[in-house]
């Protein structure tokens, strides 16, 4: 079956974030990380029977939907886990700000990389612990770890390391070698690692691969929470779906543990989603991808024509991290706002200058999109 990525959906009036934020304006939203495609068939057609049964009551995790993911991953990554390893959260944020308030003394640092998501910058503080952030460094127009700095701050009192992969919003897909580095440093500090993989469906480069961080490694295994949803790979994020992988049976207590009373189970709904999404849609993803990796070319050679702006090479993800200090531009997200373009702006991933622009929409809204980002800056 041919899946139309084409076809535009009106999410005016529908209560949609990404949407609402420009209601009324003449703004393409191209900000936060939902794309604007219509869901496959079969998670349509599995949402629609659970209507038509009428009931929405308390739910257990499907037995079915486990041994999918075991399945899954094996596939994918040759990763062979066991059923208890999974545990089902809401969302991969709750999950983060619970690794944050579990793992580590109330007094030791939390470490990440920045630029990052957002909620990788805010989860330390809503626990009252201290975040400390490690630049991403370029090399070769690709971004990746400072592992000599990381290791400065690692040694010191550090509970948790928060790791993106692949990343989010420099879209690198990180190495076996990259990752065994961040393990070793981790193990030689006894460092937990938190590994958000939420985007390891979006590989666009055919030459790479999405690694999770616990496949490299007994001590990966032994020190590791993945934690990964069916959320942004098949456009469900409003049902709230996630899972995490956790082979270590006391760093799984005590996730399991913090969660209680606090975190509520997945709801009907996204496990039901979830199950047809893993089981079903592997066509659909296939030409998803392609569909992406057209689009993120556009990109790529739109956005370094564009004065003033600059793009490595997108490897995975449906972001763009575009570097626009040589613009000039005191606000570079109300200028683009006034020509007709809502993106994010870099401040919230700890990195002035830049721009996130989320490429995840038919290609003709696309075109339109980085069409009016042009023709605005040639003519500031």
């Amino acid at each position: 079956m041919k899946y139309n990525f084409d076809e535009i959906i009106d999410r005016t009036s529908t209560s949609s974030m990404k949407w609402e934020k420009y209601k009324d304006k003449d703004i393409i939203p191209m900000w936060v990380a939902d794309m604007d495609f219509k869901v496959a068939p079969p998670i349509s057609d599995t949402l629609q029977q659970s209507i038509e049964h009428g009931i929405f009551g308390y739910t257990v995790i499907p037995d079915k939907l486990n041994e999918i993911i075991i399945a899954k991953l094996d596939t994918l990554y040759d990763w062979k886990i066991k059923k208890e390893w999974i545990m089902w959260v809401p969302g991969v944020v709750c999950a983060l700000n619970n690794a944050c308030a579990t793992f580590g003394e109330s007094q030791d640092k939390i470490v990440t990389t920045a630029p990052i998501y957002p909620p990788f910058l805010t989860a330390p503080q809503n626990c009252g612990k201290k975040l400390v952030t490690v630049p991403m460094i370029d090399v070769n127009h690709r971004a990746t770890l400072d592992f000599d700095t990381l290791e400065k701050e690692l040694k010191e009192n550090t509970g948790l390391f928060m790791f993106c992969s692949p990343y989010n919003p420099c879209g690198t897909v990180f190495t076996k070698d990259e990752i065994h580095r961040i393990v070793e440093l981790c193990a030689a500090y006894d460092v937990v690692i938190c590994s958000d993989e939420i985007h390891s469906d979006f590989v666009l480069d055919e030459d790479k691969h999405h690694i999770p961080t616990a496949s490299v490694s007994q001590t990966a295994k032994d020190l590791t929470i993945t934690l990964m949803a069916p959320s942004k790979t098949y456009n469900i994020p409003g049902l709230g779906c996630s899972f995490a992988v956790i082979p270590n049976k006391g760093l799984r207590k005590k996730f399991k543990t913090s969660l209680k009373g606090l975190i509520p189970e997945v709801n009907l709904l996204g496990l039901f989603a979830a199950k047809a999404a893993y089981k079903e849609c592997d066509e659909w993803l296939s030409q998803l991808i392609l569909y992406l990796r057209k689009n993120r070319d556009i990109v790529q050679d739109r956005v370094n024509k564009m004065p003033g702006c600059k793009l490595n090479p997108i490897e995975s993800t449906y972001l763009a991290w575009v570097d626009v200090r040589d613009t000039g531009l005191k606000d570079p997200v109300g200028f683009f706002e006034q020509a007709g373009v809502g993106l994010s702006d870099g401040i919230f991933f700890d990195q002035k200058g830049f721009v996130r622009l989320n490429f995840g929409c038919p290609r003709s809204v696309l075109e339109k999109g980085l069409k009016r980002m042009g023709a605005a800056l040639k003519k500031q």
